[in-house]
């Protein structure tokens, strides 16, 4: 892609639209869900050929477990079956994956694999891989919040050094930079609890079409977007 110095370093992604676009075709629920993990591997191996530094994917929020049971029960063997099918394509690439979010409703044998993946890609210098699983942004800024006051408790943090910069230390994935573009499927114009401490200063992108339809040509399309605008940062 021309343009190289405006190219954005970090890209999320807000994957809407699964359940819309399968019952427009008159499927079930489960289909989009399928179809949209697939369309999660394109983009994943897109973003990394275009040496992107870090993505993110909003896979399940922490209010995704008001779904029926049946939903939830099939999102988590997917989940739990793309750790088994792609970590070895994933390392092999030289990603390194890290699943953000709060871990209280794993399985233990869930939370093993987790455990298992990210430590065998810990070392990768590639892109960084973020999944967003049983992530909520306001949950991720209190969660770092107790932290801090553990930290505190135990003599390990000055409370004058918090600012900014320090509090950031204290989130899921704080080696992982702020996104550039936060890209949205399906037409809603919200994020939804994602990424919220992170997003300060990110563009904003929003697309009509249903996540199990955005290809490696529309993220093209959403850089290319990114690229035409000016960031100013609060300044002039």
């Amino acid at each position: 892609m021309s343009n190289k110095k405006k190219f954005p370093n970090h890209i999320a992604i807000i994957m809407d639209g699964n359940g819309r676009w399968a019952r427009r075709r008159g499927l079930a629920r489960v289909a989009g869900h399928q179809i949209g993990l697939k369309r999660v591997k394109e983009i994943i191996k897109a973003s990394a050929e275009l040496k992107l530094k870090a993505l993110t994917l909003f896979a399940f929020s922490t209010e995704n477990w008001d779904r029926p049971k049946r939903e939830i029960d099939m999102l988590m063997r997917a989940f739990s079956n793309f750790l088994d099918k792609e970590i070895n394509e994933i390392h092999a690439n030289n990603i390194r994956l890290r699943i953000i979010g709060r871990r209280d409703h794993f399985s233990g044998q869930l939370l093993d694999k987790i455990a298992a993946t990210e430590n065998l890609t810990a070392g990768n210098s590639g892109m960084k891989l973020c999944l967003a699983v049983n992530y909520g942004g306001r949950s991720e800024i209190v969660d770092a919040a107790k932290r801090i006051v553990a930290c505190v408790k135990r003599h390990e943090f000055n409370i004058q050094r918090l600012n900014e910069k320090t509090f950031s230390e204290f989130l899921y994935a704080p080696e992982v930079p702020d996104p550039d573009l936060l890209i949205r499927t399906s037409g809603e114009l919200r994020v939804s609890n994602f990424l919220i401490w992170q997003l300060a200063y990110a563009e904003f992108y929003f697309v009509k079409k249903f996540w199990p339809d955005f290809t490696r040509q529309e993220l093209i399309k959403a850089i290319q977007e990114y690229q035409a605008r000016e960031r100013r940062f609060g300044s002039l």
